[in-house]
């Protein structure tokens, strides 16, 4: 099985590249590419992102026939793929991050900016928060609610549909930080990041 996280240079991938690497062992080959002949003809793919929403759709738009082969593969193929961090956010139609700018439209919804309350959180929200599972998503097998899962962001996502919501933490607000939509599936928390139990949901994706 070919697992493929997409190099698109958006920020430091290496503790994802590692920690698929530590999991995949002898159950999976993990590549490294912006090739999009690899890329189509993986079996999973993994879409990280860092920094703004807007740089990184322009990261994605800037490779040519990227935006396409990720649609056909999600759309078409219907293949599993999962966003971490911007990665998820860009399922969404749109963000508001810098400017408006347009996403990936895979799951109805926006990108906006978490209530802080006037300053009463602080933004962006960085370090350890426990999650509340609402629903059995394939990649929380075997994962405890209230983990504790490691945040970097300021935005979040908002679907249209609540019931792709797979989990939330509580940081002012409800934030949602976890989907799944049939072969779609995304966390805004880093599970590279997070210790055994972001291996353990690591490793529920490489076995889907």
């Amino acid at each position: 099985m070919k697992v493929t996280i997409v190099d698109y240079s958006s920020g430091n991938i290496s503790s994802v590249v590692n920690s698929f690497k530590e999991v995949a062992q002898n159950k999976a080959k993990i590549e490294i590419t912006s090739d999009l002949e690899k890329i189509k003809a993986s079996d999973k793919i993994v879409l990280p992102g860092q920094g703004s929403f807007k740089s990184c759709v322009d990261a994605l738009n800037k490779i040519s026939g990227l935006n396409d082969a990720l649609n056909e593969f999600v759309t078409v193929n219907k293949k599993p793929l999962l966003g971490i961090c911007v990665g998820l956010q860009m399922f969404a139609d749109v963000g508001y991050e810098e400017t408006e700018t347009k996403g990936l439209g895979w799951i109805s919804g926006k990108v906006s900016k978490i209530d802080n309350q006037n300053g009463k959180y602080k933004l962006p929200h960085i370090g350890w928060n426990q999650i509340n599972i609402l629903k059995d998503s394939k990649i929380f097998k075997q994962v405890e609610n209230n983990s504790h899962m490691y945040f970097v962001h300021s935005y979040e996502f908002v679907p249209t549909d609540k019931t792709v919501i797979s989990a939330t933490t509580n940081y002012s607000t409800k934030v949602v930080c976890s989907v799944e939509k049939e072969n779609l599936f995304g966390t805004q928390f880093h599970p590279e990041k997070s210790d055994k139990t972001g291996l353990k949901i690591i490793n529920n994706f490489i076995n889907l």
